[in-house]
């Protein structure tokens, strides 16, 4: 499959096989693919929580409005940020680049985030959902379906996975064997619409 069929035919889906399970190996593969995501400063600041334990799955559906597919599916995962990721040892992040450049880098991260927790948010949840849709199309070429999602109780979520308190939760995606085909596209807006050149 190559990623144009990837993103046509990745479609969200609620309603999964129960009695389906993954491999070990497809889980591993899944997440080998989701790290090779772009990340600011390539901080990595996602951290991906893979749900396998059934009876933690009922508790978060229990706090995600009852969705089945919290349960169903073949996976849960609860893509999460750590927002202190840029003062956790950041030479790590650059170890395979020449000392001046990683010395460079290493400063500018230091300078960048440094009492800006606006930015260090908003670079966690950008870096989480591009992770997010790496795991996704990763998923459909591997022959599974995905939902992201973020109907739940996000605090009580956090509370349930033991999240730490410099993380914070980005959103569900969800991974199995569809039960039924996706409905037909709702309305996709017109391009010209949605694509600006140069000014508003």
């Amino acid at each position: 499959m190559n990623v144009t069929q990837a993103i046509q035919e990745r479609r969200s889906i609620k309603a999964y096989d129960p009695n389906h399970r993954m491999t070990e190996a497809e889980i591993q593969q899944l997440f080998s693919l989701a790290i090779l995501s772009p990340t600011a400063f390539n901080i990595q600041h996602w951290r991906f929580v893979a749900v396998t334990d059934p009876v933690l799955r009922h508790q978060i559906r229990a706090v995600s409005w009852n969705q089945a597919q919290v349960t169903d599916a073949s996976l849960l995962i609860v893509v999460t940020a750590d927002l202190k990721a840029w003062e956790k040892d950041p030479a790590r992040y650059w170890a395979n680049a020449p000392k001046p450049v990683s010395d460079y880098l290493v400063k500018a991260i230091h300078e960048y985030y440094t009492d800006h927790t606006q930015a260090q948010r908003d670079e966690g949840m950008r870096s989480g959902s591009m992770a997010a849709m790496t795991l996704m199309l990763a998923a459909k070429e591997m022959g599974y379906d995905t939902c992201p999602m973020d109907g739940f109780d996000f605090d009580a979520v956090s509370k349930l996975i033991n999240l730490p308190a410099d993380h914070v939760p980005v959103m569900f995606v969800v991974v199995g064997k569809a039960l039924e085909a996706a409905k037909a596209r709702g309305g996709q807006l017109p391009m010209d619409e949605v694509v600006i050149y140069n000014t508003f």
